[in-house]
């Protein structure tokens, strides 16, 4: 059975913005199944309305690996209380309000010990500056709780509306 890499885009994207389309098909010519969901309800809906349909609409399994950029990395969390992964990739992630926005794709609390039994390895890429608050404090936050590696840039939120980032080598390179 061949592997699976499910790449989420962050809240307000689509999967055709930022280095979303390039690691697909990198992954892909890697012999991936990759897959690119696009989600408008992201952040938007209340992750305990949204998780469901996430849950039902893709297969998990020990080998997936996860890759999640901001909301779509705090939707990882959510996902891996109920399933398995080999990797998680955390890109701009946050476990609590990263600034005054209102965040429906956060819970009120975690269960770490599921979180950390669901995936094998967990990578946290956050940069020391973000400009929605999704920083190096952030992703310490979570490497505390649930242990991994913990990389921090200096590359903002790693693409967004004004920063292009249509490539992400490194990220490339530790999807095992």
């Amino acid at each position: 059975m061949g592997r699976r890499a499910i790449i989420f885009h962050g809240t307000g994207a689509n999967p055709s913005v930022a280095w979303y389309p390039w690691l697909a098909k990198r992954l892909a010519e890697r012999g991936f199944e990759v897959e690119v969901p696009h989600y408008p309800g992201l952040n938007v809906e209340p992750i305990a309305e949204f998780l469901p349909g996430v849950l039902a609409a893709h297969t998990f399994d020990e080998h997936t690996v996860l890759v999640g950029h901001s909301g779509g990395a705090a939707l990882l969390l959510a996902l891996l209380e109920h399933v398995p992964a080999e990797q998680a990739f955390l890109v701009a992630g946050y476990c609590t309000r990263p600034n005054d926005s209102e965040e429906p794709v956060l819970q009120e609390s975690y269960d770490w010990d599921a979180i950390r039994s669901h995936a094998r390895e967990f990578y946290f890429i956050n940069s020391l500056r973000d400009p929605y608050g999704c920083d190096a404090g952030q992703g310490r936050t979570m490497f505390e709780r649930l242990g991994g590696t913990q990389i921090v840039r200096n590359d903002g939120h790693f693409g967004d509306y004004g920063q292009d980032y249509d490539e992400f080598p490194l990220l490339d390179r530790l999807i095992g």
